[in-house]
């Protein structure tokens, strides 16, 4: 008894991923002054980190760490994470730029969610 031949298609190409693929989230200048800390407590990959920028309490996201699972935005009781770098480029960039030299920093202590926003203009969630 013959077995019968069984075709394959040919495997396609993968789709490369493009040079200036975004994809971590971005803390945002409602951050810069604030800082509740809370988003690198739920962060899996421990991808955020604590500083101080240009003289005022700040966190960071790590792109090179980031997964983009978005723990972080919802954890922000300011909605100061943007899910993507296209959505902030400026801080994009200082997010990246400043991670490095945030990592080595002790943990923020996190305020309580219910905390009043010190910058005006920032509101709770």
């Amino acid at each position: 008894m013959e077995e019968a031949a069984v075709k394959i298609p040919p495997l396609s190409k993968p789709t490369p991923i493009k040079e200036n693929h975004k994809m971590a989230y971005v803390i945002t200048e409602k951050c810069h002054g604030e800082r509740y800390g809370l988003c690198a407590g739920v962060c899996p990959t421990e991808a955020i980190f604590p500083g101080t920028y240009q003289g005022k309490n700040f966190m960071v996201i790590d792109p090179a760490i980031c997964i983009s699972c978005g723990a972080c935005a919802a954890e922000c009781p300011v909605g100061s994470i943007v899910e993507s770098e296209d959505m902030d480029p400026t801080y994009a960039k200082i997010n990246a730029d400043l991670a490095p030299q945030f990592k080595a920093n002790p943990k923020a202590t996190p305020r309580s969610r219910d905390e009043a926003p010190k910058k005006p203009g920032n509101k709770l969630k």
